[in-house]
C-alpha cells in the first residue's frame, strides 16, 4: 500500500490526485490541507480517512474540528499545518499541489524528511530550485513532475542520459488570446482570460496560460527539474495540447510524450513511477484529430514570456521577483483592481527596480517577495 499525503487538496491537481486515488485501491492517504474551502476538504476526509488534515485559517481549523469531531483526526492551522503533513512519518510520498510561495517550506522540510516529491507547484523550483534540487540529491530523494509538460520531459528522458540533450520543446497550448495583438487585449474582461481553450485548471493557473507567464515559470523550473541551460529550453505553440513536451537528443533524434488534455495521467506517473498503470480513458484518436499545429511564441504581445527568459538567465532573486510580482498582479487582476495588460506591466516595473542577489537563501527569497509586495501595493 503506498502512503501520501497532499498539500492542496481541495484544488484542481489535489481533486484529480484524489481521483486517481479512487481508480486504484493500493495507495492510502494520510494527510491532506486546503486553503479554506472545508466543506469539500471535510467530504475528502469522510471519504479518505486521513489522519491530519490542514487549513490555513484557525478559524476554519475550530470549523473543521467541530464538523469532524465524530472522526478520529487530528486538524491544525497555518504554516505548522502544513508542516505537519508534509513530515509525517508514515508518507512515502507528498503531493505539493498548493499554490504559491507558501509551498517551498513543506517541501524542503518533506526532503529533509525523507519523502519523495510529486511537485505540481511552480514556485518552489523557480524561486528555491537551487537549494530545493542539491537538498533532494543529498537526502536521496527524487522530484517528480506533476505538470503536464514538465512529466511529458520526464517520460521522453526515460532510457536515456541526460548530457544527450541537445534541447528541450517545451510545449504550449498558447492560450484563450493566440493570434491577437496588444491593442486587441485592452479592455480584457476576468471572464475572457478565464476561458482555456483545452485545460480545466484553477483560476491563477488559468490566468497565467493567457498572458504566457506560466511558460515562463515552466521554463525556469525546467533548467532545475532537467539540469539544462535556460537558452537550451524552447517554447513551441502546440494549440491542440496533444503533444506535451519533447526532448531533442544530440544526434537529432526528437522523443515526444502525445496524449489527451487529462492531468490524471501525469499524476498517476509521479506516483506509480516507474510503472505505468491503466487509465480510464479512450486515449488518442489520430483519425480524429486530423493534424498537429506547430508555431512560435508571439513574444511581443506575450512579452512576459521575454521577462521569464530573462530572470531564468540571471537567476538569484529575479525569479522570485517575476514571481511574486505575477502571483500578487494576478490577484488584484481577478479581484478587477488593474487591467489585464498590467499584470506584465507589474512583472517589468519590480525586475526593473529589483537589484539581485546571487544564491539567495529561504530568508532572502522570503524577504524578496515581501518587498516585491510593498512595492507593489504602493503604486498609485
Amino acid at each position: 500500500m503506498k502512503k501520501i499525503a497532499i498539500l492542496g487538496s481541495t484544488g484542481s491537481i489535489g481533486t484529480q490526485t484524489l481521483q486517481v486515488v479512487r481508480e486504484n485501491k493500493d495507495i492510502q492517504v494520510m494527510g491532506l490541507s486546503a486553503g479554506s474551502n472545508i466543506e469539500l476538504l471535510e467530504k475528502q476526509i469522510r471519504e479518505f480517512r486521513p489522519k491530519i488534515a490542514a487549513v490555513w485559517e484557525e478559524e476554519k481549523a475550530k470549523e473543521l474540528r467541530i464538523r469532524t469531531a465524530d472522526m478520529n483526526i487530528e486538524v491544525f492551522s497555518g504554516m505548522e499545518g502544513l508542516l505537519c503533513v508534509s513530515v509525517m512519518e508514515e508518507v512515502e510520498i507528498l503531493v505539493t499541489a498548493i499554490v504559491g510561495m507558501i509551498g517551498i517550506r513543506p517541501t524542503v522540510e518533506a526532503i529533509r524528511s525523507g519523502k519523495d516529491i510529486a511537485l505540481a507547484n511552480k514556485e518552489t523550483l523557480v524561486t528555491a530550485g537551487h537549494i530545493i534540487m542539491p537538498l533532494a540529491m543529498e537526502r536521496g530523494v527524487s522530484v517528480l513532475p506533476v505538470d503536464s509538460e514538465h512529466s511529458a520531459i520526464f517520460q521522453s528522458l526515460q532510457g536515456n542520459k541526460g548530457n544527450s540533450i541537445k534541447k528541450i520543446l517545451l510545449t504550449a497550448s498558447g492560450g484563450p488570446f493566440r493570434g491577437k495583438r496588444q491593442e486587441e487585449l485592452l479592455d480584457i474582461h476576468v471572464e475572457d482570460a478565464l476561458k482555456h481553450p483545452n485545460w480545466s485548471m484553477g483560476q491563477k493557473i488559468t490566468i497565467d496560460s493567457s498572458t504566457m507567464v506560466n511558460k515562463g515559470l515552466e521554463v525556469m523550473e525546467a533548467k532545475w527539474l532537467f539540469g539544462v541551460e535556460v537558452d537550451q529550453i524552447q517554447v513551441v505553440v502546440q494549440p491542440q495540447s496533444i503533444i506535451h513536451s519533447m526532448v531533442e537528443y544530440m544526434d537529432g533524434a526528437v522523443m515526444a510524450q502525445l496524449g489527451t488534455p487529462d492531468m490524471r495521467l501525469p499524476i498517476q506517473y509521479a506516483l506509480y513511477y516507474p510503472e505505468r498503470r491503466c487509465l480510464s480513458d479512450e486515449g488518442l484518436d489520430f483519425w480524429q484529430i486530423g493534424k498537429l499545429e506547430f508555431e512560435k511564441p508571439d513574444m511581443d504581445t506575450f512579452y512576459a514570456l521575454s521577462l521569464a527568459y530573462k530572470a531564468g538567465r540571471e537567476g538569484g532573486t529575479l525569479p522570485t521577483v517575476f514571481n511574486a510580482s505575477n502571483e500578487l498582479a494576478v490577484k488584484k487582476f481577478l479581484k478587477r483592481e488593474i487591467k489585464y495588460l498590467e499584470i506584465t506591466e507589474i512583472i517589468e516595473d519590480c525586475m526593473r527596480a529589483h537589484h539581485n542577489i546571487k544564491s539567495p537563501t529561504l530568508e532572502q527569497i522570503f524577504e524578496t517577495e515581501a518587498a516585491v509586495y510593498e512595492r507593489i501595493e504602493s503604486r498609485r
